[in-house]
Protein backbone atom coordinates (compact mmCIF):
# COMPACT_ATOMS: atom_id res chain seq x y z
CA UNK A 1 0.00 0.00 0.00
CA UNK A 2 1.49 3.31 -1.11
CA UNK A 3 0.95 5.92 1.61
CA UNK A 4 3.00 8.72 0.05
CA UNK A 5 1.25 11.74 -1.46
CA UNK A 6 2.92 14.57 -3.32
CA UNK A 7 1.36 17.39 -1.30
CA UNK A 8 -1.43 18.40 1.07
CA UNK A 9 -3.94 19.09 -1.72
CA UNK A 10 -3.71 15.50 -2.91
CA UNK A 11 -3.76 14.04 0.62
CA UNK A 12 -7.10 15.70 1.51
CA UNK A 13 -8.88 14.72 -1.70
CA UNK A 14 -11.83 13.08 0.08
CA UNK A 15 -12.37 15.49 2.98
CA UNK A 16 -15.84 16.88 2.47
CA UNK A 17 -18.37 19.26 4.01
CA UNK A 18 -19.52 18.25 7.48
CA UNK A 19 -16.51 16.07 8.34
CA UNK A 20 -15.02 15.93 11.83
CA UNK A 21 -11.29 16.63 11.91
CA UNK A 22 -8.70 16.26 14.65
CA UNK A 23 -5.78 18.65 14.18
CA UNK A 24 -2.59 18.17 16.14
CA UNK A 25 -0.25 20.65 17.76
CA UNK A 26 0.13 22.37 21.09
CA UNK A 27 -0.36 26.13 21.11
CA UNK A 28 1.09 27.00 17.72
CA UNK A 29 3.76 24.33 18.02
CA UNK A 30 3.42 21.41 15.63
CA UNK A 31 0.53 22.86 13.62
CA UNK A 32 -0.15 21.00 10.33
CA UNK A 33 0.32 24.21 8.38
CA UNK A 34 0.34 22.80 4.87
CA UNK A 35 -2.85 20.82 5.37
CA UNK A 36 -4.72 23.72 6.94
CA UNK A 37 -3.76 25.90 3.96
CA UNK A 38 -5.04 23.18 1.62
CA UNK A 39 -8.34 22.99 3.52
CA UNK A 40 -8.76 26.76 3.17
CA UNK A 41 -8.09 26.53 -0.57
CA UNK A 42 -10.47 23.58 -0.98
CA UNK A 43 -13.27 25.51 0.70
CA UNK A 44 -14.87 22.64 2.61
CA UNK A 45 -17.59 23.89 4.95
CA UNK A 46 -19.40 22.96 8.17
CA UNK A 47 -16.35 21.30 9.71
CA UNK A 48 -16.17 20.12 13.30
CA UNK A 49 -12.59 20.64 14.49
CA UNK A 50 -11.08 18.95 17.53
CA UNK A 51 -7.89 20.69 18.63
CA UNK A 52 -6.25 21.79 21.86
CA UNK A 53 -6.50 25.40 20.72
CA UNK A 54 -7.99 27.43 17.88
CA UNK A 55 -4.84 29.06 16.54
CA UNK A 56 -4.55 32.83 16.27
CA UNK A 57 -6.33 35.15 13.88
CA UNK A 58 -3.91 34.75 10.96
CA UNK A 59 -2.40 31.33 11.61
CA UNK A 60 -3.39 27.74 12.30
CA UNK A 61 -7.12 27.09 12.67
CA UNK A 62 -7.63 30.84 12.76
CA UNK A 63 -7.39 30.74 8.97
CA UNK A 64 -10.38 28.38 8.75
CA UNK A 65 -12.30 30.54 11.21
CA UNK A 66 -11.68 33.61 9.08
CA UNK A 67 -13.25 31.91 6.07
CA UNK A 68 -16.19 30.58 8.16
CA UNK A 69 -15.39 26.96 7.31
CA UNK A 70 -15.69 25.71 10.90
CA UNK A 71 -19.13 24.97 12.30
CA UNK A 72 -18.02 23.66 15.68
CA UNK A 73 -14.84 23.79 17.76
CA UNK A 74 -14.01 21.24 20.45
CA UNK A 75 -11.06 22.71 22.32
CA UNK A 76 -9.39 23.41 25.63
CA UNK A 77 -7.59 26.76 25.29
CA UNK A 78 -8.83 29.42 22.88
CA UNK A 79 -7.66 32.66 24.51
CA UNK A 80 -5.46 34.08 21.73
CA UNK A 81 -8.01 34.24 18.92
CA UNK A 82 -10.12 37.40 18.62
CA UNK A 83 -12.14 36.07 15.66
CA UNK A 84 -12.98 32.93 17.63
CA UNK A 85 -14.28 35.13 20.46
CA UNK A 86 -16.34 37.25 18.06
CA UNK A 87 -17.96 34.22 16.40
CA UNK A 88 -18.64 32.58 19.77
CA UNK A 89 -20.30 35.66 21.27
CA UNK A 90 -22.35 36.31 18.12
CA UNK A 91 -23.64 32.73 18.01
CA UNK A 92 -21.97 31.97 14.68
CA UNK A 93 -19.79 29.19 16.09
CA UNK A 94 -20.70 26.16 18.19
CA UNK A 95 -18.13 25.63 20.93
CA UNK A 96 -17.51 22.72 23.28
CA UNK A 97 -14.89 23.78 25.83
CA UNK A 98 -13.29 20.71 27.40
CA UNK A 99 -10.79 20.57 30.29
CA UNK A 100 -7.37 19.91 28.77
CA UNK A 101 -6.77 16.63 30.57
CA UNK A 102 -10.24 15.40 29.67
CA UNK A 103 -9.74 16.36 26.03
CA UNK A 104 -6.42 14.49 25.89
CA UNK A 105 -7.89 11.41 27.55
CA UNK A 106 -10.99 11.34 25.33
CA UNK A 107 -8.69 11.23 22.31
CA UNK A 108 -6.45 8.59 23.89
CA UNK A 109 -9.44 6.39 24.70
CA UNK A 110 -10.58 6.49 21.07
CA UNK A 111 -7.16 5.29 19.97
CA UNK A 112 -7.33 2.47 22.53
CA UNK A 113 -10.84 1.39 21.57
CA UNK A 114 -12.34 2.33 24.97
CA UNK A 115 -15.74 4.04 24.45
CA UNK A 116 -16.03 5.95 27.76
CA UNK A 117 -14.39 6.62 31.12
CA UNK A 118 -15.04 8.46 34.39
CA UNK A 119 -13.20 11.57 35.55
CA UNK A 120 -13.66 13.98 38.49
CA UNK A 121 -12.66 16.94 36.28
CA UNK A 122 -15.58 19.28 35.74
CA UNK A 123 -17.88 18.00 38.46
CA UNK A 124 -19.71 20.90 40.07
CA UNK A 125 -19.45 23.05 36.93
CA UNK A 126 -21.80 23.65 34.03
CA UNK A 127 -20.14 20.98 31.90
CA UNK A 128 -21.86 18.33 34.01
CA UNK A 129 -25.13 19.03 32.17
CA UNK A 130 -26.45 15.93 30.42
CA UNK A 131 -23.66 13.65 31.64
CA UNK A 132 -23.88 10.55 33.77
CA UNK A 133 -22.47 11.09 37.27
CA UNK A 134 -21.25 8.31 39.58
CA UNK A 135 -19.49 8.19 42.91
CA UNK A 136 -16.18 6.34 43.25
CA UNK A 137 -14.34 6.19 46.59
CA UNK A 138 -16.40 9.04 47.97
CA UNK A 139 -15.75 11.34 45.02
CA UNK A 140 -18.12 12.27 42.21
CA UNK A 141 -17.10 11.56 38.63
CA UNK A 142 -18.49 12.43 35.19
CA UNK A 143 -18.69 9.91 32.40
CA UNK A 144 -16.92 11.20 29.30
CA UNK A 145 -17.08 9.57 25.87
CA UNK A 146 -14.11 8.86 23.62
CA UNK A 147 -13.59 11.31 20.77
CA UNK A 148 -13.43 10.00 17.23
CA UNK A 149 -12.85 11.81 13.95
CA UNK A 150 -13.27 11.16 10.25
CA UNK A 151 -9.72 12.41 9.74
CA UNK A 152 -6.80 12.98 12.10
CA UNK A 153 -4.28 15.49 10.74
CA UNK A 154 -0.86 15.80 12.36
CA UNK A 155 2.57 17.27 11.65
CA UNK A 156 5.76 15.42 12.59
CA UNK A 157 9.45 16.24 12.34
CA UNK A 158 10.35 13.11 10.42
CA UNK A 159 8.47 10.26 8.85
CA UNK A 160 9.22 7.39 6.52
CA UNK A 161 7.29 6.19 3.52
CA UNK A 162 5.67 3.46 5.64
CA UNK A 163 4.11 6.11 7.87
CA UNK A 164 6.32 5.81 10.97
CA UNK A 165 6.53 9.21 12.68
CA UNK A 166 9.03 11.00 14.90
CA UNK A 167 7.96 14.16 16.74
CA UNK A 168 10.02 16.77 18.55
CA UNK A 169 9.41 18.27 21.98
CA UNK A 170 5.92 19.42 22.90
CA UNK A 171 4.52 18.61 19.45
CA UNK A 172 4.00 15.10 20.85
CA UNK A 173 1.32 16.31 23.25
CA UNK A 174 -1.86 15.79 21.25
CA UNK A 175 -0.56 14.64 17.88
CA UNK A 176 0.61 11.18 18.97
CA UNK A 177 -2.82 10.38 20.41
CA UNK A 178 -4.75 11.93 17.52
CA UNK A 179 -2.81 9.89 15.01
CA UNK A 180 -4.33 6.76 16.58
CA UNK A 181 -7.90 8.08 16.86
CA UNK A 182 -8.86 9.07 13.31
CA UNK A 183 -10.60 6.83 10.82
CA UNK A 184 -8.02 8.14 8.34
CA UNK A 185 -4.77 9.70 9.58
CA UNK A 186 -2.90 12.19 7.40
CA UNK A 187 0.63 13.14 8.43
CA UNK A 188 2.71 15.96 7.03
CA UNK A 189 6.39 15.84 7.89
CA UNK A 190 9.36 18.16 7.61
CA UNK A 191 11.55 15.33 6.37
CA UNK A 192 10.32 12.24 4.52
CA UNK A 193 12.84 9.38 4.50
CA UNK A 194 13.06 5.79 3.35
CA UNK A 195 12.27 2.76 5.55
CA UNK A 196 15.20 1.88 7.78
CA UNK A 197 16.45 5.47 8.11
CA UNK A 198 14.56 6.12 11.35
CA UNK A 199 15.87 4.83 14.66
CA UNK A 200 13.14 2.43 15.83
CA UNK A 201 13.71 3.57 19.40
CA UNK A 202 12.76 7.12 18.41
CA UNK A 203 9.49 6.33 16.60
CA UNK A 204 6.53 7.96 18.40
CA UNK A 205 3.73 6.69 16.15
CA UNK A 206 3.92 3.40 14.27
CA UNK A 207 3.12 3.41 10.59
CA UNK A 208 0.15 1.09 11.10
CA UNK A 209 -1.84 4.12 12.31
CA UNK A 210 -0.93 6.41 9.40
CA UNK A 211 -2.77 6.15 6.10
CA UNK A 212 -1.28 9.08 4.15
CA UNK A 213 1.99 10.98 4.44
CA UNK A 214 3.67 13.80 2.55
CA UNK A 215 6.65 16.11 2.96
CA UNK A 216 5.56 19.66 3.69
CA UNK A 217 7.34 22.90 2.98
CA UNK A 218 7.57 26.55 4.03
CA UNK A 219 6.91 26.04 7.74
CA UNK A 220 6.67 29.25 9.80
CA UNK A 221 6.92 27.53 13.21
CA UNK A 222 5.37 30.43 15.10
CA UNK A 223 4.97 30.78 18.83
CA UNK A 224 1.77 32.04 20.42
CA UNK A 225 3.17 34.79 22.59
CA UNK A 226 6.68 36.17 22.91
CA UNK A 227 7.76 38.14 25.97
CA UNK A 228 11.14 39.81 26.26
CA UNK A 229 12.74 41.70 29.12
CA UNK A 230 15.75 44.03 29.08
Amino acid sequence: MNKVYTNANNAIFDIKDGNTLMLGGFGLNGIPENTIAALVAKGVQQLTCISNNAGVDDFGLGLLLQTRQIKKMMSSYVGENAEFERQLLSGELEVDLIPQGTLATRIQMAGMGIPAFYTPAGYGTEIVAGKEVREFNGKMHLMEHALYADFAIVKAWKGDTLGNLVFKGSTRNFSTSMAKAGNITIAEVEHLVQPGELDPEQVDVAGVYVHRIFEGKGYEKRIERKTTRL
